[in-house]
């Protein structure tokens, strides 16, 4: 098998990983933006965060191999799982709460995908 061939394997099982990250994620914010507390990680509950560490050790599992794929492929880091893992965390009094976030980012990313089909 020829490199080309290994790289364009490669490639496609980019893109599937990247769909399966995405489709995970969306499932997540779902959850998250009818009231479940936990993705982002504001209030730092050991129990809310041991309920969605399933969830959050997978998107962390395949946004790793992306970006290792990506790295062979001399493409960027994966954009969206950055922002994601950079989202998490404790947050000020005034923030937005989680159901909240995760709704706006439901819309970025369903506005972002509107876009794609442009």
């Amino acid at each position: 098998m020829s490199k080309a061939d290994r790289l364009d394997r490669l490639d496609a099982h980019r893109s599937d990983l990247e769909m399966d990250y995405e489709a995970l994620l969306l499932d997540a914010l779902r959850t998250a933006a009818a009231g479940k507390w936990g993705l982002f990680d504001h209030n730092g509950d050991r129990w809310t965060r041991a309920a969605i560490a399933p969830t959050i050790i997978e998107l962390k599992e395949i946004g790793q191999e992306i970006d290792r794929a990506r790295e062979i492929l001399f493409m960027p880091p994966f954009e969206l799982h950055r922002q994601f893992l950079a989202s998490r965390g404790p947050v000020g009094p005034q923030a937005a709460g989680e159901p909240k976030q995760a709704q706006a980012w439901l819309d970025r990313l369903a506005f972002a995908v509107d876009d794609k089909g442009s």
